[in-house]
């Protein structure tokens, strides 16, 4: 079967990209990225994210029998945990911080991964994450590392939140980029890194469009 991925810091444009090379391809589509944040908040809505310091067995348990969906529908993709859409929810920036910090407790890690692993069929898939490339599909035919500055990635977090009707400062926004990036490129188990053998692209200044056509480009060389 055929595996694409695409890791790389939050802001970078992984999903919208993600989306639209599904879309091509007809390939199934994983956003790695809202299992975590999907993860994050189940455990919020316990009143567990405290005790991840400590006993982490009854976050390890939801984990593995975390209720997910996701729905295409003409908004993109709706996603839902334990029957409740909450794919407005799932995308603020408080959630975004819940989901590093799941990501850095292996175990928890651990659990989510073969979960991710189910999504490959042999219908082919779009991978999109953070270590999508390095640790769930290493096998990956295409491999791909989006990134862009820290400035441009937090104007199109706050200009994305704005189209969806939530509410948020720039500012605040940037902090929280940062703060992730160090967290996420620091920590012990899978840093955020470019595989060995991935297409590095900066988004930086380029638009959807152009960087969808350098990641086509390369996909086509690389599948079977």
């Amino acid at each position: 079967m055929n595996i694409i991925t695409i890791d790389g810091p939050s802001g970078s444009g992984k999903g919208t990209l993600a989306t639209k090379l599904a879309q091509y391809y007809q390939y199934h589509l994983l956003d790695s990225g809202a299992i975590y944040r999907l993860l994050g908040l189940s455990l919020a809505q316990q009143n567990l994210l405290t005790q991840l310091d400590g006993n982490i067995s009854d976050a390890v348990n939801i984990a593995t029998h975390l209720d997910i969906k996701f729905v295409p529908s003409m908004h993109g993709i709706q996603t839902y945990l334990n029957g409740e859409d909450v794919s407005k929810q799932i995308r603020s920036e408080e959630v975004g911080l819940f989901a590093s910090k799941v990501a850095a407790i292996a175990p928890l890690r651990d659990a989510l991964l073969a979960r991710q692993r189910q999504f490959a069929t042999s219908k082919g898939l779009v991978a999109d994450g953070r270590d999508m490339g390095t640790v769930v599909f290493p096998q990956a035919q295409a491999k791909i590392y989006l990134t862009a500055s820290a400035q441009s990635r937090a104007e199109r977090r706050y200009k994305q939140l704005q189209g969806m009707g939530v509410d948020a400062k720039l500012s605040a926004i940037l902090i929280n980029i940062e703060e992730r990036d160090r967290r996420d490129t620091q920590r012990v188990v899978a840093p955020l890194k470019p595989a060995s053998d991935a297409l590095i692209i900066d988004s930086s200044h380029l638009s959807i469009d152009d960087v969808f056509n350098q990641m086509r480009s390369y996909i086509d060389t690389q599948l079977i």
